[in-house]
């Protein structure tokens, strides 16, 4: 039965038994953490040979015979950009190749936009009164830390199963010349693993801004990222916006942070010639240029688009057991209640569980007594409210095994205590 079919007498058992489950796992004293989507020490160690593959300088020269160890190159080698253009389908001429954060070039990305404008801005958007960028929602707490940081106002998009709800984008989109970005992490989102569909992205291109300054944040931090073996396909966002005539309204991101070692490994900003025409001499008077040692180790290690997508597979074989565990968990203590819904991604870093409206927060506390942290409950949305107070971010890849499917009992036992404590007060109300 469901908790919506259970009498007082049968919910009352539930909670208690909860409870019960609940104050064990308190008295154990335990520390587990599913908060951040981190690799597992498993997924670095497969990666541990890239930090041998320079060690002279002979190691240091391009193709070109440029020496790494020095000055130079602001955009990045060659060799790196053709590993990302074979990789992402990007022509080498719209990347630019950065340091080791997609986050970070993206913030400066955004706080340059504050400073100086971006092609097509009349004068920086610090002077253009109020900003506003679009958050489809659930989504990455940190694209919203970003808006938040910069004092930028924040627009809730509802997610749909296909990506952004595009009828909600179009109508700030198109209508509100304040409206300057949208977020997007167009392949297994985070958190709910959803891609965009090729209609989806196709709207999205299509768009006809009302600002002329307007751009899509194309955040692709999973674009090789499975969890299965087969291969989810994402459209070609540049060439549908070439179609629609508008290459300059995109500003795309990657990185091989969770391909390589996260802290370590190299990001890219790739956008039409035109708009990196605008932004490079920006960029040239804050660096003069990025870690090519860094780039030349990624592309000795890995060869060739073909290296990386080896390398993906490691990773999936390590990090589907995890996904499997909590779903399994979730299923065994969850599934007939009702009280919870979850999507099983193909990709990605993250699950994302629905709870009853109105109850997240009170799991996350239920959580945190018992030793198990949670990303907290509504960080998935702008300024961290979940209107339904229902979203939680579950991210399976760094504990232990055993660690991971003990926190998820935990977990299920505190949805299941206030899952159940709410439907009473409703019953009683």
């Amino acid at each position: 039965m469901t908790y919506g079919q259970m009498n007082k007498s049968e919910l009352e058992a539930v909670r208690d038994a909860a409870a019960a489950k609940l104050a064990e796992y308190t008295a154990e004293g335990l520390k587990l953490d599913l908060t951040r989507g981190k690799p597992g020490a498993a997924q670095l160690d497969i990666t541990e040979g890239m930090l041998g593959v320079i060690s002279t300088g002979d190691d240091c020269f391009s193709e070109a015979g440029l020496d790494c160890r020095n000055y130079g190159i602001l955009d990045g080698l060659p060799e790196t950009k053709k590993l990302f253009s074979d990789l992402l389908g990007i022509p080498t001429t719209r990347i630019f190749v950065a340091g080791n954060s997609s986050l970070n070039l993206m913030y400066d990305t955004v706080a340059r936009a504050m400073l100086y404008g971006v092609l097509g801005s009349e004068k920086p958007w610090s002077k253009q009164g109020e900003i506003k960028f679009l958050c489809p929602s659930p989504g990455y707490d940190r694209h919203f830390a970003i808006c938040e940081s910069l004092g930028i106002e924040m627009i809730t998009v509802d997610m749909t199963p296909d990506g952004p709800n595009m009828d909600q984008v179009r109508s700030y989109v198109e209508h509100d010349a304040s409206v300057k970005g949208i977020w997007c992490v167009p392949k297994y989102s985070n958190p709910d693993g959803i891609t965009y569909t090729d209609e989806v992205v196709e709207q999205m291109a299509a768009l006809k801004p009302a600002a002329p300054d307007f751009r899509i944040f194309w955040d692709n931090a999973y674009a090789v990222h499975e969890l299965t073996d087969e291969f989810t396909p994402l459209a070609d966002i540049f060439t549908l916006a070439e179609k629609y005539g508008n290459v300059n309204n995109i500003f795309y991101f990657a990185s091989t942070s969770k391909i390589s070692f996260p802290g370590s490994g190299v990001a890219i900003m790739a956008a039409s010639e035109a708009n990196l025409d605008q932004i490079k001499p920006i960029l040239s008077c804050q660096t003069i240029g990025f870690d090519k040692i860094n780039q030349m180790r990624h592309v000795k290690y890995f060869g060739s688009a073909e290296g990386i997508m080896e390398q993906m597979k490691k990773h999936a074989a390590i990090m589907r057991p995890k996904f499997e565990i909590v779903d399994r968990v979730m299923r065994e203590e969850l599934g007939e209640t009702g009280a919870a819904e979850w999507i099983m991604p193909k990709g990605g870093y993250f699950i994302s569980l629905y709870v009853p409206e109105g109850c997240a927060k009170a799991v996350y506390d239920e959580c945190a007594k018992a030793g198990v942290a949670l990303t907290k409950a509504g960080a998935t949305y702008p300024y961290g409210k979940d209107p339904y107070d229902r979203n939680l971010r579950i991210a399976p890849t760094f504990p232990k095994i055993e660690d991971l499917e003990k926190a998820t009992r935990v977990l299920c036992e505190a949805v299941k205590f206030v899952a159940a404590g709410k439907r009473l007060q409703a019953n009683i109300g």
